[in-house]
């Protein structure tokens, strides 16, 4: 009995053990498994986490090139200051106790911070506490100075950091764009291009032991960062800086009140030259506000608590408004310089040709409605090369009418109209617009001459230039090639054609008749003497905004003018938009207002870019002179060259030698001009004062000038127009100049040509 009770009890004693040692053994593979195999990648994380420590070493961003490679944007070095708490407490409080204390109050002042923050940072258990970003070179170097001053050896530390910096300020703005606290782009290239430009950070690992302190620097790794790659752009920075000269001025002039615009692109390649939106914003500051009307409405906002809410929306929509590049991002009405294409869709489809005749009574019957003409009394009977010419409306709605909506609408697609262009910029809009089931006869009227649909200035400029280079739609673009930090080329972008939209003989014929209305037309306020100019104005009304205030109030307009040149081998096309410009008398006259600028920059990057001028007999008649050099001669000699080289002269003081001359030897006189010969030292310090020169004609200009004893030189429409007016003086009323001294007095047609 008591030895069968025994065995019984082993057996039980030993199955119990059996269980619990394969519960035991069960639930630690079962632990096992999970630790490892389910669970295993996480706790592997978790323990390089907890072992190790990240930090980021910054890329250098890439710099961007103008064409020539000039600088426009780049990565200035600066410098990261890091405290080193373990050193300072193991190597430098043991000698100085209040080591700390004076780190902490010293670095303070050179960086401006909180030494109580520095201070606590310093009770970290790390190798590594970061102070403070983008310390410029003066502070990096008083830094330096205290380093050495105290015997700090490595408890402090200067890492090289790169800060975004832009050389021109608010130069190009719009297409550089500007980058964020991350060194991440946010608008213009900095954006579309961030990829490229913004390289690969690098990392050092430092390790730590199993208290969480970092490990000596022996125990760290480093991966370097990968400098990102540089753009060289399209943009020419001295066609970019007359762009930019002639609308500030022209914005500031006219009084715009929703910001002015530029494109210059050469009509083959596509390639963008200059870009320009005024007002625009530096972008080494991107949020200050520049506009002041903006500036004025955000501060009449109150700032308090209950309005901090508004308050920052209206900074919100302020700061995005001047980063928008209105010549992608926004649509607008082109009106007649819409109708270089119209009359390339004419002209291709042979419906007309430049001698068709038309008949304008003032306005045209479409529907159920009359539809004017700028010039209310009417052309009367005139050529369709007149009517181009006189920009008239009633020969472009006959002319759309016979086109007619199925192949209107053809060619406005055909021409990129209907679709983005793709420029490598990002925020670009598309257009709104009637597809032919949509163009009924008013709406196919009006849009002959290019109202009833919006399209930006981009899609516009792209389009003209098809118009200009034999009828292809190329792809424009701003960035020509993509450079690795070595500076090897690593991508470069080929000129894109799209299509051919019109035949080379359309493309000729049309721009023939465009230099006629350039040259003696409603464009001739774009007219550059030599250089032959295509061009069309637009004067186009805001009439969506209008219908909706009920067609009540002001009217507001976009004043506009998109030309090419030379007309007969076109190598650049530019397109001027302002909008909403201050009504002069009631009356907004675009090609007043967008002539002058356009002509201005031609006749500045034309030459530059080297293209020769081809002057007829009349121009060479009015072209200004060099004056000769008479200073060192006596009297006579001086007077003989002078008037050998088709000029007067006139003499003040009593030498027998010019001592001398105004104007100065080589600088432009026009042909007739007086050159004033200073005899005695005395005798140069006469001055006369320059007289109001603005609001006159040509012959009234000329009389004052000639009582003043100054020379004139005329620019814009007095060279090809009998009705222009003076607008513009480039020095102002009251100045007090050397007798002699040229002055170059602006001429303007004003007509209200819509």
């Amino acid at each position: 009995m008591a030895r069968g009770t025994t065995v019984k009890m082993w057996r039980k004693t030993i199955g119990l053990l059996l269980v619990l040692v394969v519960g035991c053994f069960g639930a630690i593979a079962v632990n096992l498994f999970r630790l490892q195999i389910l669970e295993g990648e996480e706790l592997e994380t978790r323990a390089v986490n907890q072992q190790t420590q990240d930090t980021s070493l910054s890329a250098k961003r890439g710099t961007i090139y103008d064409c020539n490679m000039k600088v426009l944007a780049t990565s200035a070095d600066v410098w990261q200051v890091v405290l080193d708490p373990n050193f300072i407490r193991k190597e430098l409080v043991p000698d100085d106790a209040s080591i700390q204390d004076t780190i902490a109050q010293r670095l303070a002042q050179i960086l401006g911070e909180d030494s109580a923050e520095i201070r606590q940072l310093m009770e970290k258990q790390t190798y590594y506490a970061k102070v403070a970003d983008e310390v410029e070179t003066d502070k990096k170097d008083e830094i330096l100075d205290l380093k050495e001053e105290l015997g700090l050896g490595n408890a402090i530390q200067l890492q090289p950091d790169y800060k975004r910096y832009y050389p021109y300020g608010a130069f190009a703005s719009s297409v550089l764009g500007f980058t964020n606290s991350e060194d991440q782009g946010v608008t213009g290239v900095e954006a579309s291009y961030n990829e490229y430009l913004s390289g690969v950070p690098g990392k050092l690992v430092t390790a730590k032991n199993a208290r969480g302190v970092d490990m000596p620097f022996q125990y760290e790794q480093r991966v370097e960062a990968q400098d990102g790659y540089s753009l060289v752009l399209t943009i020419d920075e001295v066609v970019q800086h007359f762009l930019e000269k002639s609308v500030e001025e022209a914005a500031e002039s006219c009084g715009v009140r929703n910001r002015a615009c530029g494109i210059v692109m050469d009509v083959d390649t596509g390639a963008i030259l200059a870009m320009t939106v005024k007002g625009d914003y530096d972008p080494n500051d991107p949020y200050t506000i520049t506009d002041e009307a903006d500036l004025e409405t955000i501060n009449a906002i109150p700032d308090d608590e209950e309005h901090a809410e508004e308050r920052a929306q209206a900074l919100r929509t302020a700061q995005e408004k001047q980063w928008r590049n209105k010549c992608i991002s926004d649509t607008y009405n082109p009106g007649s310089v819409f109708k270089m294409l119209t009359a390339s869709m004419g002209i291709e489809e042979g419906i007309v040709n430049e001698n068709t005749t038309f008949s304008c009574g003032g306005s045209y019957r479409v529907a159920d409605r009359n539809i004017g003409c700028w010039k209310l009394a009417g052309h009367g009977t005139e050529t369709f090369a007149q009517g181009l010419s006189n920009s008239c409306n009633p020969v472009f709605m006959q002319l759309g009418e016979q086109i007619g909506a199925t192949t209107f609408f053809r060619y406005f697609e055909a021409f990129g109209l209907t679709r983005k262009t793709g420029i490598d910029l990002i925020g670009e809009s598309n257009s709104i617009y009637y597809d032919a089931e949509g163009l009924g006869p008013t709406e196919l009227a009006t849009s002959s001459f290019g109202q009833s649909f919006r399209v930006t200035p981009i899609q516009m400029i792209t389009a003209a230039a098809a118009v200009a280079n034999g009828g292809y739609l190329v792809q424009p673009h701003v960035v020509s090639q993509i450079l690795d930090s070595e500076g090897n080329i690593v991508e470069t972008i080929e000129t894109e054609v799209k299509r051919q939209v019109i035949s080379e003989d359309t493309s000729a014929r049309v721009s023939a008749m465009l230099q006629e209305t350039a040259t003696t037309g409603t464009a001739k306020n774009g007219y550059v003497a030599g250089y032959r100019i295509a061009g069309k104005t637009g004067t186009s009304e805001k009439i969506d905004e209008w219908n909706a205030a009920g067609r009540e109030g002001e009217k507001k307009y976009i004043a506009s003018y998109c030309g090419y040149a030379p007309a007969d081998d076109p190598q650049v096309i530019m397109l001027v938009f302002f909008d909403e410009p201050v009504p002069q008398n009631g009356e907004v006259f675009g090609s007043a207002i967008a002539g002058p600028p356009f002509a201005e920059t031609m006749a500045e990057i034309l030459p530059y870019l080297g293209v020769e001028p081809k002057y007829t007999e009349e121009e060479l008649a009015k072209l200004d002179i060099s004056t000769p050099g008479v200073v060192g001669l006596g009297v006579e000699e001086a007077q003989t060259k002078v008037s050998n080289a088709g000029l007067t002269y006139k003499t003040y003081g009593s030498g027998s030698t010019v001592v001398s001359q105004i104007p100065e030897q080589g600088k432009s006189i026009p042909k007739g001009g007086t050159v004033v010969l200073y005899l005695d030292e005395a005798s140069t310090s006469e001055t006369v004062t320059v007289p109001s020169l603005t609001g006159l004609s040509l012959s009234q200009v000329n009389a004052r000038v000639a009582q003043a004893g100054l020379n004139l030189s005329i620019t814009g429409a007095a060279a090809s127009g009998s009705s222009a007016v003076s607008d513009t003086q480039d020095l102002a009323e009251g100045t007090e100049v050397p007798p002699g001294t040229v002055i170059t007095v602006n001429f303007v047609e004003l007509e209200a040509v819509h």
